[in-house]
């Protein structure tokens, strides 16, 4: 299961994830998401964890626990879309002739 956490303190480095979420089973991945152009992290991350059971009982304990100072958001990421999806295009008089 994908686990998407949110309100990170900005010392959490990967390896802070990984050790976070190992104390409830084996973790695939963990990844805090870094701003490329300030090198800074984004306050929030995804960790991978094959055994959705023990993914839940991660969600399930850590969500709005205070982590390295800061009360984090747990809970399964959605999947990623293409973009934004503002519904169906609705014609433009001005520009559609």
């Amino acid at each position: 299961m994908n686990i998407f956490v949110a309100k990170l303190s900005s010392s959490t480095q990967n390896e802070d994830l990984k050790g976070l979420f190992e104390t409830f089973g084996r973790v695939d991945s963990a990844k805090v998401i870094i701003d490329r152009d300030t090198n800074q992290s984004k306050g929030f991350g995804f960790v991978e964890m094959p055994d959705d059971n023990d993914a839940q009982a991660a969600i399930d304990s850590l969500n709005e626990t205070d982590f390295k100072g800061s009360r984090i958001v747990v809970k399964q990421a959605r999947p990623r879309t293409e973009g934004p999806d503002f519904g169906p295009r609705r014609p433009n008089p001005r520009f559609d002739r």
